[in-house]
């Protein structure tokens, strides 16, 4: 496969370090010429370097576009990707808004496009375990999770783009809070009922720096979550609650910890439970699992995980709990 990637930064980086040598770097693009440049030691002599996504993109030879820009770019590249009957995986929340993806997913349709959210959390080793353990029915049906993420932001985060609503989309809700959503989707399905509140708390900014969320299934299963980028200790802790026993995961690797997962499996005269811990260290892989999965499904046209749909519809919750909170800067 040739590979367009429309920003190098951290991301963009992140995202052609997995491609892996098994593809074709053709395109390296971002505003700032010096920075795609960098990246071209990982690509090959001939990869075109342009501050220009649609001639990246329009590259008749070019077969996936990997978009890592800022959130306000990312449907409109995105779109004119599939309109150029591209493959995509789009960083997340791969738009401000749900609205803006709306037509997107239609045109992925008609071209029979594959076109992958930025969800990489979902293959972390231990989010990619608790999925194992769930659908073996070990766990039991499942009752409730409790998910919190954040981190302590840094000096001059409330000056940064994502503090800025119209290059965001909002704040931590949209940033941190989507990748809860998403996994929590993942692991109890649609949340018909969604209730929620995003404040600014301490950051001098006019986006988010806390959300609280209780989303609740048909069957009143809840996601209790929190996201916070007044943490101060960056953290990630989701805990899933089945009725014969829990799976626990704490931390992310690099400054969130060792990534563990513990499995409490409940006896059946209940007391201490049994528990086999699960742990994950060494560096991250999750980008490159995702993107060896990209390739699977287009290769063999099969359903993805993390696609633009479940973006769209974790979107959707965002929009309601930005609404329900009477977020000025949110339209």
């Amino acid at each position: 496969m040739r590979v367009a990637i429309i920003g190098c930064g951290l991301i963009g980086e992140k995202r052609l370090k997995a491609i892996g040598k098994d593809h074709i770097v053709c395109a390296l693009c971002d505003t700032d010429l010096e920075r795609a440049r960098t990246l071209k030691t990982y690509a090959s002599q001939n990869t075109l370097l342009t501050d220009d996504y649609q001639k990246a993109i329009s590259q008749s030879e070019c077969d996936i576009v990997i978009i890592a820009t800022i959130v306000s770019k990312l449907s409109e590249i995105t779109k004119f990707s599939v309109d150029n009957k591209k493959h995509v995986i789009v960083e997340k929340p791969c738009g401000r808004n749900f609205k803006e993806i709306g037509p997107i997913l239609k045109t992925a349709q008609e071209f029979n496009l594959k076109v992958m959210a930025g969800f990489n959390h979902r293959f972390h080793p231990a989010m990619l375990k608790a999925k194992e353990i769930i659908d073996s029915g070990d766990l039991g049906e499942l009752m409730f999770l409790r998910g919190r993420y954040g981190h302590g932001g840094r000096v001059g985060y409330e000056k940064e783009w994502r503090a800025n609503p119209e290059l965001s989309g909002g704040g931590e809700l949209i940033d941190q809070g989507v990748h809860l959503i998403d996994l929590s989707r993942w692991y109890l399905g649609d949340f018909p009922i969604v209730q929620g509140e995003a404040h600014t708390l301490f950051w001098d900014m006019k986006v988010d720096d806390n959300a609280f969320m209780k989303l609740t299934t048909q069957k009143q299963q809840i996601a209790w979550l929190h996201v916070s980028c007044s943490e101060w200790k960056n953290m990630f802790s989701l805990e899933i609650y089945g009725r014969r026993g829990k799976i626990q995961i704490e931390g992310l690797g690099r400054s969130y910890g060792t990534e563990k997962l513990t499995y409490y499996k409940m006896l059946p005269e209940m007391g201490p439970p049994e528990t086999e811990l699960f742990e994950y260290s060494g560096e991250d892989l999750s980008w490159n699992k995702q993107f060896e999965h990209f390739i699977d499904c287009i290769e063999q046209d099969t359903p993805m995980l993390g696609s633009l749909t479940d973006a769209y519809e974790s979107l959707k919750i965002v929009d309601h709990i930005y609404k329900e909170s009477s977020c000025a800067y949110y339209s």
